[in-house]
């Protein structure tokens, strides 16, 4: 039998619409060594926005240099969370493939950074 994951609590439209998901392009790529994980550290232009910056443990399907310029989907209206010397302003968005790893969200085709998910 195949496992399915359990449905969230139920939420008002009201309720998403709170969640400011926004397109970014990744302007810089830096490891970041001291991550309990690998991961690296992000800085994402967002456009109007400015840039944000976030810790992301991707570096199982991606190098640096993939990175570069690659848009990708993020939660902008979170507080910012300290991971561990580093703080992210913005959560990078991504799915778990078959073995657990991340996968980021990109858009198919390019959109003006900072426009809003909907």
């Amino acid at each position: 039998m195949e496992k399915k994951d359990s449905l969230s609590e139920k939420i008002d439209f009201s309720d998403f619409l709170k969640v400011d998901i926004r397109v970014g392009t990744i302007v810089s790529v830096e490891e970041y060594p001291e991550a309990k994980k690998p991961a690296y550290k992000l800085d994402i232009d967002f456009g109007p926005l400015g840039k944000k910056r976030s810790s992301a443990q991707i570096t199982h399907h991606y190098s640096k240099e993939d990175l570069l310029g690659k848009q990708i989907l993020a939660v902008v209206n979170f507080p910012p969370k300290q991971i561990g010397k580093f703080v992210s302003e913005v959560l990078t968005l991504g799915l778990p493939d078959e073995n657990g790893t991340v996968v980021l969200i990109e858009p198919t085709k390019k959109i003006p950074n900072g426009h809003k998910l909907f």
